[in-house]
């Protein structure tokens, strides 16, 4: 039932965790000592680049009325949200560019387009999120209080509309996202708890309130002045809902991937006591997943493709994160770590498929709650549970077996395949 002791569970010494923390500490030494024009060049070309489509696509469907250019539109303008949502605003208030201390792409000034305020979601977002990335309890990102993800989500039979729940977070994401940081169903005691939620309430709704005018009111009326036809307002409204759920759509992928495919794995609260830098350095390798990419879908996904990096690194800047990749990978092999990666539509299928198992009670499925591809704990390695887990050293080729290995070694069991035991050569890795 999730993760109770990261560095046992990932086959590490407290040494081995020090070692890799220094390691990871100098990427970031390196990388902001080597943050300058090339990386500013590039923020304006993102910037220039989303202005442009957005002004293409609002253009575009000003002659919306022939159904290829309402398409045109729609899909410009949904590109454009995608990319000020993933690679300019998630990015910009996480402050990867305050380094340039320019106020247009600061992490403070920045208001992006989103039902929900910039404030709300760095709070949500930036410190719970990222502090307390997929500690049960903590993280209202682990099923964003609406789907069961892991078993150690107790089921309730409000879960077997988990897929039905999911579709809709998909296609209203923005929706949800705001809704996350106002956590309506908690229970509110003091009275300086219920003064923050109204405010909070009423600073969400306004916010709501400005995107709705603006995308569903102002752009369609002035379209159809413009045109001279109630059909222009229309076809300008429908074209604005369309790329407000391309963008809806989109994001949920992308963020889904990082977070809910086999190998993102789900830590307890004991995990943050006394928790070092190193620790939590190895919780966010440990619980989150990249997706492979080229340049464009890299772009397309505001770097995160890269999430085990940019949970690593969250204030590093995105265009960064491929040469980060490299030697966080090496870092992996040489501690014998998983670095769990896949296809764009495989990593996405198996958040699907995750989300469909859950739906049904604990009783109609196969793995146990410490050794399922959603959900783990040391258990699914130990026969005994004072049994302690350490590396080893493989006799014929003189290599570290760690977690990865270890991983291996079950799935082959499960196979049938034949493996030689530690008690027949392996020693205690040094």
């Amino acid at each position: 039932m999730a993760i109770k002791d990261i560095p046992e569970y990932a086959h590490l010494t407290d040494q081995d965790v020090e070692e890799i923390a220094a390691k990871l500490d100098q990427i970031r030494a390196d990388i902001e000592a080597d943050r300058g024009e090339r990386d500013a060049r590039y923020l304006r070309n993102t910037v220039r680049f989303q202005r442009g489509m957005e002004l293409t696509g609002r253009a575009l469907i000003f002659g919306s009325q022939r159904r290829s250019l309402w398409w045109a539109g729609a899909g410009a303008l949904g590109v454009a949200k995608i990319v000020e949502n993933m690679e300019l605003g998630h990015n910009v208030m996480h402050g990867q560019w305050d380094w340039m201390n320019d106020p247009e792409v600061h992490s403070t000034s920045w208001e992006w387009d989103n039902a929900g305020p910039s404030a709300h979601w760095k709070h949500q977002h930036n410190f719970i999120h990222h502090k307390y990335t997929n500690v049960l309890g903590m993280d209202d990102d682990v099923g964003y209080g609406l789907i069961r993800v892991t078993r150690d989500q107790r089921w309730r039979p409000f879960y077997l509309g988990n897929l039905v729940f999911n579709t809709l977070l998909m296609l209203g994401f923005e929706y949800g996202v705001a809704a996350q940081h106002l956590e309506l169903g908690k229970k509110r005691k003091t009275e300086g708890d219920k003064l923050q939620f109204k405010k909070d309430l009423r600073d969400t709704g306004a916010k709501i309130g400005r995107q709705a005018v603006k995308d569903y009111v102002v752009y369609p009326t002035l379209v159809g002045g413009a045109t001279r036809s109630r059909k222009g307002f229309r076809k300008a409204f429908t074209a604005n809902v369309m790329a407000n759920v391309i963008r809806n759509i989109w994001t949920n992928a992308v963020i889904f991937c990082g977070h809910f495919p086999d190998g993102a794995e789900k830590f307890t609260k004991r995990d943050m006591e006394d928790e070092t830098r190193g620790q939590w350095y190895l919780r966010q390798m440990l619980g989150s997943a990249n997706f492979r990419s080229g340049p464009a879908l890299a772009f397309m996904s505001g770097n995160l493709s890269y999430q085990i990096e940019h949970h690593l690194f969250p204030d590093l800047p995105s265009n960064r994160l491929a040469e980060i990749a490299v030697r966080v990978q090496a870092i992996c092999d040489e501690y014998d770590l998983p670095y769990t990666t896949g296809s764009f539509p495989v990593q996405y299928a198996k958040s699907w498929r995750t989300i469909a198992k859950l739906s049904l009670p604990d009783k109609y499925l196969r793995a146990t709650a410490d050794d399922a591809p959603e959900t783990a704990s040391e258990m699914r390695f130990k026969r005994d549970p004072n049994e302690h887990l350490t590396p080893t050293v493989d006799p014929r080729t003189g290599r570290r077996r760690g977690l990865k290995s270890a991983l291996v070694r079950r799935r082959e069991r499960r196979r049938g395949i034949a493996h030689l035991p530690m008690s027949q050569g392996e020693r205690p890795a040094a």
